[in-house]
């Protein structure tokens, strides 16, 4: 255990001592984020949630850097959103308070865990259960303490949450007469948010929207007061948060985005990339770069170049990157270092461990990106 805390202390040294480097000095791959990006990103969104009721939550997912989030919150962010417990954990460590789980937990283990995190900070976990809202209140009353929830109602995706205003009534009441606290409720249009611009998205964002309301006022009608209506995301964030009776927004995307995202979030811009080195050429045909599927998501489709489209990245192996040659007078060699944008952000930052803050050309900052600890 001490060789490997002494490791991490050495890498930890290394990752720092590379700031005020050119970024043509750091090991390939690295995760690059765009500080002049973001940071527009960042005033963008608060300037918009100023004007508005609703306020802005943002998911941690996208970006886990608990320094990113105390950035959210000092632009306004009423709170954090997450998708897991260990999340909220780390979150809660760090001393950011008003915490949305916007997933459910349902084994003992995490029920008890979130029971005892409950203690410390106000945060709320999603439920769409009836079993599993009377374990959460059994491990309660084991703790004499109670717990926030929000009831989830699905909104179309077909994932988490029950599927009626009735049904989300019924769940409320549960949670009531098993002595929780019900702090609000959540929803989340998921398949909307890549729809494009235009009059059918606002309608189909706002059909969503009064799902939520309504079964808000069932809750209501019951005597159940519903203080939090939590949805939306970067791609349908102005919509939903004009809704009468939405409160909360979940964007997450907008801080770094990528490029599957921005043609559904054109006011926010692509801040991240990663860096790799070209390893191999075959003139006139190819080169290959050394960052293959351990450094980038090709789930949702192949990144590309940044910059260039004479180059084209066909393929993403293990640890390699082949690039088609397009335009011959591209001049590029073994040995140089090349930004292929990133194009699926949440697959590709779990792979890394530091994001490299990027400044006119040189390394500003050094971010850790956090992982499950296995607690």
């Amino acid at each position: 255990m001490a060789a490997s805390v002494g490791e991490a202390a050495r890498g930890e040294q290394q990752a720092r001592d590379r700031i005020g480097h050119k970024i043509s000095h750091l090991e390939t791959p690295a995760l690059l984020v765009d500080l002049d990006a973001m940071e527009q990103n960042l005033d963008t969104m608060a300037q918009f949630f100023a004007k508005q009721t609703a306020k802005l939550r943002p998911h941690f997912k996208n970006h886990r850097i608990l320094e990113f989030a105390r950035q959210q919150i000092a632009y306004g962010a009423v709170g954090i959103t997450c998708a897991r417990l260990w999340q909220a954990e780390k979150l809660a460590n760090a001393g950011i308070q008003n915490i949305l789980i916007a997933n459910e937990l349902v084994d003992g283990p995490q029920l008890r865990r979130f029971v005892e995190l409950s203690k410390q900070v106000p945060v709320m976990v999603a439920v769409d259960n009836t079993a599993v809202v009377k374990d959460m209140a059994r491990f309660c009353r084991e703790e004499e303490t109670r717990v926030n929830v929000v009831v989830d109602l699905d909104l179309g995706l077909h994932r988490c949450g029950v599927t009626s205003a009735e049904a989300a009534a019924a769940l409320a009441q549960t949670v009531v007469e098993n002595r929780l606290h019900l702090a609000g409720m959540m929803g989340y249009e998921g398949h909307l948010q890549p729809l494009p611009p235009g009059p059918d998205k606002d309608k189909a964002v706002r059909e969503a929207m009064q799902r939520l309301i309504d079964a808000k006022r069932k809750i209501e009608a019951a005597g159940i007061p519903v203080k939090i209506v939590s949805c939306g995301g970067t791609g349908d964030y102005d919509i939903a948060a004009a809704c009468p009776g939405v409160t909360e927004n979940q964007a997450g995307s907008y801080l770094l985005m990528d490029s599957w995202y921005a043609p559904f979030a054109p006011d926010f811009r692509q801040a991240l990339s990663v860096l790799a080195t070209v390893i191999s050429k075959t003139p006139g045909e190819r080169i290959v770069a050394d960052a293959g599927v351990k450094a980038l998501s090709g789930e949702r489709g192949l990144p590309a170049v940044k910059n260039c489209p004479g180059l084209k990245l066909k393929a993403l192996h293990a640890e390699h990157a082949p690039i088609e040659i397009l335009d011959p007078r591209i001049r590029v060699e073994v040995g140089d270092k090349i930004e292929i944008a990133v194009h699926y952000h949440d697959g590709t930052i779990q792979l890394h461990r530091k994001m490299y803050g990027i400044r006119h050309g040189e390394v500003e900052r050094v971010f850790e990106i956090e992982h499950d600890d296995g607690t």
